[in-house]
């Protein structure tokens, strides 16, 4: 992991092993010091963005793109305000509320260390290297894959965890979706309305996700649910033309010319190494937001908060924003 270096006014970020192994990034006029900056701009670090632009500390938000996933959730029905509303759409609005105000905004930047430099937080980049008083790490979650057979070679041909983005290039044909939770009933849905035939391949023997959304993938006609099975493998040539899976001890091939994997997600929180982490790699937190080093807190789904839902990656970010706003004003600097 690349580090920083404070020399007199001017951060360095080293690339050797000896003081002189070192380059320079930015000169730091201490008056205009980061307060705080914000890692990722799904709906944690939004809403953490505007709390803490509304309690006037110098804002800087990074992240590689803006929404998230709830960008590309084809249908929200549990968010307070809206009876249901596209993930693009709640994207849209989250970003119009957060432009009302007057931060930093660095989108198509990606973090890749935080770590802490006496009493101030160094944030390191794929552009830049950044010096602040606090720093939330709001970087969520990258879907898990299955790593079984013709993955790898199939991903981006046949295989996709975007129905949002995907689900037209599938329309008439016959696909499959992989899990048994929520993501996996709604990318089902979503399939629905383009593709002939939607099989959704359950290792468990019932769905685990919201009342409403099995009740919807049960009355749908175009979708079969396939419980107790488990993927083995990904056949085709050029692209996915079926899959092997193993229903009940007994193993069987689907020819489907589209598989959407949704079976969770891995945490992005391998850009810090130095705070507390769960058997999942997930950041623990306090009530307060806090991790285990002073000045750096954590919000949304790269947390160790069990219920991964907008609305609650939304209100983890204005606590984060809250409590660190705290933390900035009664340190001495």
């Amino acid at each position: 992991m690349q580090s920083l270096l404070l020399d007199n006014d001017k951060i360095f970020i080293s690339i050797g092993k000896t003081s002189a192994d070192k380059k320079e990034f930015v000169h730091i006029d201490h008056g205009s010091l980061i307060d705080l900056i914000i890692i990722g701009a799904g709906p944690a670090g939004i809403t953490a963005a505007i709390y803490s632009t509304r309690k006037k500390l110098k804002t800087l938000l990074i992240s590689k793109d803006l929404g998230g996933q709830a960008s590309i959730s084809s249908s929200i029905e549990n968010y307070p305000g809206f009876q249901i509303i596209t993930g693009p759409l709640l994207t849209s609005k989250l970003d119009d509320h957060l432009r009302t105000f007057d931060l930093d905004l660095h989108l198509a930047e990606e973090c890749k260390a935080v770590q802490k430099r006496g009493n101030l937080v160094s944030v390191i980049t794929d552009k830049a290297g950044y010096l602040s008083k606090a720093c939330i790490i709001c970087s969520g979650a990258t879907p898990r894959k299955l790593h079984i057979q013709g993955e790898q070679e199939f991903w981006g041909r046949g295989i996709s965890t975007c129905s949002i983005c995907d689900s037209p290039l599938y329309s008439g044909k016959d696909v499959a979706v992989i899990g048994g939770g929520n993501s996996a009933l709604d990318t089902a849905l979503q399939l629905s309305q383009f593709s002939k035939k939607v099989y959704i391949i359950n290792k468990n023997t019932q769905f685990k996700g919201d009342g409403i959304l099995i009740e919807k993938v049960i009355a749908n006609e175009r979708i079969i649910p396939i419980y107790g099975a488990q993927a083995i493998a990904f056949l085709g040539k050029e692209s996915v033309e079926g899959i092997h899976i193993v229903e009940e001890g007994k193993e069987k091939t689907l020819d489907v010319g589209g598989v959407f994997i949704e079976v969770g997600y891995k945490p992005n929180s391998n850009i810090i190494d130095t705070v507390e982490k769960n058997s999942y790699g997930e950041i623990m937190v306090s009530k307060k937001n806090e991790t285990t080093i002073a000045g750096i807190y954590s919000a949304g789904d790269v947390t160790d908060i069990p219920t991964k839902q907008i609305v609650v990656a939304a209100g983890e970010g204005a606590k984060a924003a809250v409590w660190s706003s705290e933390y900035i004003l009664k340190t001495r600097w």
